[in-house]
């Protein structure tokens, strides 16, 4: 359950800043440490409002906020499976990003916006949906265990030069 101040919404391609605000802040929040600052700007470039205003208008492409105050703080998004999950389903779908600012955490958002992930690969037809999850977040691993994901094979996660060991995740739905 969520924490009562905090309310949900789709994003509409009009969020493309918003959603790419909260992208760049949270990825850089939790792994800027981890790579030069060449890989990641490369990276951060693939991920501007622009190009998140184009995945937002793509029918393939769900996001859902979380809000506090009519505030964005987080999001997930879903569509049909990019990952090179080994031996997926027909219809298979991938829950693709879910970022939460750190002040927000641990209040069930998480929970929500993982469970209206599922539910949303559920009404499209999907027997399952697929993660990946860098090896060096053992909070996020856990998490995801909680909810049903199964960790099934290793992935190269890239951010510009450096591959980053991730592991493809597996829920069936």
């Amino acid at each position: 359950m969520s924490h009562p101040l905090i309310s949900y919404r789709d994003a509409t391609p009009a969020d493309g800043a918003v959603l790419g605000g909260i992208a760049r802040a949270t990825f850089i929040d939790t792994f800027g440490t981890l790579y030069r600052l060449e890989d990641m700007a490369t990276f951060l470039k693939q991920g501007s409002d622009e190009a998140y205003a184009a995945e937002l208008a793509d029918a393939d492409i769900s996001v859902r906020f979380a809000l506090t105050g009519g505030t964005p703080i987080g999001f997930c998004k879903v569509s049909s499976l990019k990952l090179p999950a080994p031996d997926p389903a027909p219809g298979a779908m991938e829950l693709r990003q879910l970022y939460i600012y750190k002040p927000w955490q641990g209040l069930g958002i998480a929970d929500v916006l993982t469970e209206w992930a599922k539910d949303t690969a559920r009404a499209r037809g999907a027997s399952e949906i697929w993660l990946s999850v860098f090896t060096e977040n053992p909070r996020a691993r856990r998490f995801y265990a909680r909810h049903g994901f199964e960790e099934v094979a290793p992935y190269h996660f890239m951010v510009g030069d450096q591959a980053d060991e991730d592991i493809l995740c597996r829920a069936r739905l």
